[in-house]
C-alpha cells in the first residue's frame, strides 16, 4: 500500500533581528513610548526574528500595496530557491524528479507566479504540476501537505511544498490599535519547504482532521488594504482554541487508535505564547513537550505558515525519533480554524 511522507526538509530566511533592538531602534519611536505597546513586545515570547525589510533601516508602512508585492517577488525568488534546493538535497532527489509543487503564502502574489518562476530557475521539468495556496493563514502548510500526501499515495507524485511568508513587508502605519502592536510584535520572515514521496523514509503522513468555529470567524482576520495586508487578531482567540483543541486532537488519534500519552511528539504552532499556553493545557501536556514550538517562537517569531514546518525540521533534525513514533502537528487560523495532522516516523 502506498503512503505519502516527508522524506526531506530545507529552510531559508533573511536578515536577523534582534527583538529588543527593533524595540529601541523603531518600534518604540514608532508607537511613540506607548507602555501598552512595550509591554506587547516584550511578552511576546521573542527574541530574534527575520526579515527582508528592517525597519530600522527602511519603513516600509507608508508603501502601497503594490510597491509591497513587488518587493515581495523580489525577495521571495532567492529565499525560495534556497530553502527548496536544500530540501532537494535533503530528500536526494533531482529537480527532474519532481512530479508537482505547490507554493503557499498568504503576504504576497504575483502572476506569473513564485510556482512558475521557481520552476524554471530550480530546472524542473516543464510538464510539472503546480498548485499555489493563497491567503489561508498560519494553518496552510497542512492542507497543502495533505495534497501532497494524497497525490503521492494516489498518483506516486513526487511533490516539493515551500511556505513562504514574508510579513515584514506588511508594517502598518502607527496606531493605538492593540491587535497590531501584538501582530507587529510576533511575526517574522522564512521560507520552508518539505518533499513528499511515495513510501519514503522520514515522516508517514497519516491523517488530518479540520475544524472550523464559523461563529467566531471575526476574530482572526488579514485583510488587504491599500497599505499591504493588515491583521486582525482578537485577544479572545486562544479561549476559543483552547475550547476545540481536546475534541480535534482526539478524533484525529482515535481514528487510529492511538492515545495522547503514545504521541511522540507534538508540533503546536506557536501563534503566540498563550495560544501554546492554553492548547498545552487543554491536552494535558507538560513544558518539555512544547518546548520546540516555543523555542521556534524565540529563534524565528511567528512565520505563518512556514512555521510549523521549521518545528517538523527541529524535531526531524534531532534524529532521535524512533519507527513507529508519532507526531501531532496543529496550527491555526483564520475562519477560527483548528488544522491537525497525524505523522508517523518510519
Amino acid at each position: 500500500m502506498l503512503t505519502g511522507a516527508i522524506s526531506g526538509s530545507g529552510w531559508a530566511v533573511p536578515g536577523v533581528m534582534d527583538q529588543r533592538g527593533l524595540w529601541d531602534g523603531f518600534f518604540a519611536r514608532h508607537y511613540g513610548e506607548s507602555r501598552v505597546a512595550k509591554m506587547v513586545w516584550h511578552r511576546s515570547g521573542v527574541n530574534t526574528r527575520h526579515g527582508v525589510a528592517d525597519p530600522r533601516i527602511e519603513d516600509v508602512s507608508g508603501w502601497d500595496t503594490e510597491r509591497r508585492m513587488r518587493r515581495f517577488l523580489a525577495e521571495a525568488v532567492p529565499l525560495g530557491k534556497a530553502a527548496l534546493s536544500s530540501c532537494l538535497a535533503d530528500a536526494d532527489l533531482d529537480p527532474v524528479d519532481v512530479d508537482q509543487l505547490t507554493v503557499v503564502s498568504c503576504t504576497g502574489y504575483a502572476t506569473p507566479g513564485l510556482d512558475i518562476i521557481l520552476a524554471r530557475d530550480l530546472g524542473l521539468r516543464s510538464d510539472v504540476q503546480r498548485l499555489h495556496v493563497g491567503h489561508m493563514g498560519c494553518y496552510a502548510a497542512l492542507p497543502a501537505l495533505a495534497t501532497a500526501a494524497d497525490g503521492a499515495r494516489a498518483r506516486r507524485q513526487r511533490s516539493l511544498l515551500l511556505c513562504m511568508e514574508l510579513t515584514s513587508l506588511h508594517l502598518q502605519p502607527a496606531d493605538d490599535d492593540v491587535e497590531q502592536m501584538v501582530s507587529h510584535a510576533l511575526f517574522s520572515d522564512a521560507a520552508a519547504a518539505v518533499a513528499v514521496t511515495p513510501n519514503g523514509a522520514g515522516l508517514e503522513v497519516v491523517d488530518f482532521v479540520s475544524r472550523t468555529d464559523s461563529g467566531q470567524m471575526d476574530l482572526m482576520s488579514w485583510d488587504v488594504t491599500n497599505l499591504g495586508f493588515r491583521m486582525g487578531l482578537s485577544s479572545k482567540v486562544p479561549s476559543v482554541l483552547a475550547a476545540h483543541a481536546a475534541n480535534v486532537v482526539d478524533e484525529l488519534l482515535l481514528a487510529h487508535g492511538v492515545n495522547r500519552r503514545a504521541v511522540a511528539r507534538w508540533a503546536i504552532h506557536p501563534g503566540g505564547p498563550r495560544i501554546v499556553d492554553v492548547v498545552a493545557d487543554r491536552l494535558g501536556l507538560t513544558s518539555e513537550q512544547v518546548t520546540d514550538s516555543r523555542e521556534v517562537l524565540g529563534e524565528h517569531g511567528n512565520c505563518s505558515s512556514a512555521t510549523l514546518l521549521l518545528i517538523l525540521d527541529r524535531m526531524t533534525a534531532r534524529r532521535d525519533l524512533r519507527p513507529g513514533d508519532h507526531i501531532v502537528a496543529m496550527a491555526f487560523g483564520p475562519g477560527l480554524t483548528l488544522y491537525a495532522a497525524l505523522l508517523r516516523a518510519r
